[in-house]
């Protein structure tokens, strides 16, 4: 099977998964706990108004009607209207207006175990029973049972307490660019846009400034999000580093008088990648969950805390629809895993 092959097949199997999800919104929206009347009018609406809004939701029509409905609209990207959090505002808006400070924290928190965590675990896994090793393995082992809540309140209060260099004369407000709090939502304002007319707006220009003040914001929240990350990636590394160097082809490699350079290079870093890439896509599956805390707390206005206000509130239409995009993601990540799993290793093949 080609691989263009397998990515349709991929995609096929991709549909059932994604209809029931829809199917499971469906019904959360029509049979759950929430009336969607009651929502939007209050409970003290009298009876004339709750028909009409009854007749605008199309809550009258038969339910195979409305489920045919309902299902059309997302998988068209009509994903309707906010009723508590953003009254009347449309979601595919919301979305639009949060979505990017999430990917600005979901990209830094992928980063940041990626050039920490792997170089940490693979240099535990070359100097085995070292005091490299014993540091690094107990670290990661400590950083992964700290709770990301937990994280989150220590580290908040670890930098305010900076503030006038209360901590060995170190101030993180003025460390490098300088920032009036430690909260809040990256601007993400550091990029110029041409103001040419076209289908497709392209970058002319980064403002250096602005980016090192959005880096500067999103690093500790990114830190506690990836933490979890960053410590199963050290983990695993330094596993299968060791089982890597020991095996029979690298000692082959030895004997044929390769430079211990070449054979970490060449022949153990890349097969040792191979059981770290489920990993690295799982802990992008946690991401999104660990987001709704992380962005809690640290006060950012992404589509974590959106749905965690709008679970709170019962805005459904709107904890559903980011639901479904979250579903979107997963199945991405998925096929994405499967590729990265053929190109770093050429024996995995596409046969059924």
């Amino acid at each position: 099977m080609s691989r263009w092959g397998y990515f349709f097949r991929r995609l096929l199997l991709s549909i059932p998964v994604l209809f029931l999800v829809l199917t499971f919104i469906f019904v959360l929206l029509r049979m759950g706990p929430v009336d969607p009347v009651a929502a939007r009018l209050g409970p003290e609406a009298t009876g004339a108004e709750a028909e009409r809004m009854r007749e605008r939701l199309g809550l009258n029509d038969p339910l195979w009607e409305q489920y045919v409905d309902f299902v059309t609209d997302f998988l068209v990207l009509d994903l309707g209207q906010s009723w508590v959090v953003f009254a009347d505002w449309q979601i595919t808006t919301i979305v639009m207006n949060s979505g990017p400070p999430t990917l600005w924290l979901g990209f830094w928190a992928i980063l940041l175990p990626l050039f920490i965590g792997i170089p940490l675990g693979f240099y535990a896994g070359l100097r085995p029973n070292s005091w490299g090793d014993y540091t690094a393995s107990v670290s990661g082992i400590l950083w992964q049972a700290m709770p990301n809540f937990w994280l989150c309140i220590i580290l908040l209060a670890v930098l305010r307490q900076t503030q006038g260099g209360g901590w060995f004369g170190f101030d993180w407000y003025t460390f490098g660019p300088e920032i009036r709090s430690i909260t809040g939502t990256p601007n993400l304002a550091f990029l110029s846009w041409s103001n040419l007319v076209g289908p497709v707006p392209y970058p002319t220009g980064i403002d250096w400034g602005a980016l090192a003040v959005d880096i500067k914001l999103i690093l500790p929240p990114a830190l506690v999000l990836g933490s979890a990350s960053m410590a199963a990636e050290l983990r695993i590394g330094r596993t299968a580093i060791l089982e890597t160097i020991n095996s029979n082809y690298v000692e082959t490699a030895r004997a044929k008088g390769l430079t211990e350079r070449v054979i970490v290079w060449k022949h153990a870093f890349r097969n040792a990648l191979i059981p770290l890439v489920p990993v690295i896509t799982n802990e992008a599956f946690l991401l999104i969950g660990g987001s709704v805390i992380v962005e809690s707390i640290f006060n950012i206005n992404g589509l974590g805390r959106i749905f965690f206000l709008a679970m709170v509130q019962g805005d459904l239409p709107l904890a559903g629809a980011l639901l479904f995009i979250f579903t979107l993601i997963i199945i991405f990540l998925n096929i994405l895993q499967d590729f990265l799993f053929t190109i770093i290793d050429p024996r995995v093949g596409y046969e059924r």
